[in-house]
């Protein structure tokens, strides 16, 4: 019997036709059951072309983050498995069905896009300071994680329904070290790991600043070390954890 599959869309202002013809690229690649868009504090107008979609549509009136958003729809789904694309077409719709096929094949529980792999193709590439920012990134997560990858923030990932439920409760970050975040815990508690090599297509006109978010990043990895130790009931880790005030897991956010 195959697998359903739930696809969530974070976006924050997104080109509403480029993400229309995106998400129809995607269904003529993968049988997809649901699709929902997560939107960020949209303009009126911007709903209103959603609304025109083939799609769910969960729109805040504010920025919640990528991660936050991520969630948000990953709990709303109910189908097998569970995947997510960035809004911007970063990874072409064929690439993104093949990440989502080894989950749907239950012959991993996470799958990882990676544009740092050895066999990926990239089409259009990064500037300097973002590939050297991106590669210094993910040599440091390499030697602080468990789950060893050339690339954790590619915008394509999937994992079974059945890995979310053991996940989800140990998600804290709203951002975009969601992902960095995803892949530690999913490492510290042996799930299957697969990464897929894609084809990538840098998009202009992102909102990110490379160097803030490498240093953000950077503060997420130790973060996500630490959490990831805990539940290998590191001695030290959990010590360091009676110290502190206990933060409060995403999904427990959304339900406040």
């Amino acid at each position: 019997m195959s697998r359903s599959v739930g696809l969530v869309v974070p976006a924050y202002r997104p080109d509403v036709p480029a993400l229309e013809s995106y998400v129809a690229a995607i269904r003529s690649e993968v049988d997809l059951a649901t699709v929902r868009i997560e939107i960020d504090d949209p303009r009126e107008e911007t709903i209103e072309q959603l609304d025109a979609l083939d799609v769910s549509v969960n729109a805040v009136p504010y920025r919640r983050g990528k991660g936050a958003a991520i969630t948000t729809g990953f709990e709303a789904l109910e189908t097998d498995v569970f995947a997510f694309a960035d809004a911007d077409g970063s990874t072409p719709a064929e690439s993104l069905a093949a990440v989502i096929e080894p989950v749907a094949a239950d012959q991993v529980d996470l799958a990882a896009g990676s544009r740092r792999h050895p066999e990926a193709t990239i089409q259009s590439h990064q500037t300097f300071a973002r590939r050297f920012l991106g590669d210094g990134f993910a040599w440091f997560a390499r030697r602080m994680l468990d789950a060893e990858l050339h690339d954790y923030q590619c915008g394509a990932k999937a994992l079974s329904a059945s890995a979310w439920a053991d996940v989800r409760g140990h998600l804290f970050e709203p951002g975009f070290a969601w992902d960095v975040e995803l892949v530690a815990i999913a490492g510290a508690l042996d799930l299957r790991i697969a990464e897929v090599p894609i084809t990538w297509e840098d998009k202009p006109g992102s909102t990110v600043s490379p160097v803030r978010t490498s240093l953000d990043l950077a503060g997420a990895v130790f973060a996500a070390r630490h959490r990831a130790k805990r539940l290998r009931d590191s001695r030290l880790h959990q010590m360091i954890a009676s110290q502190r005030s206990d933060a409060t897991a995403l999904i427990d956010r959304e339900s406040q």
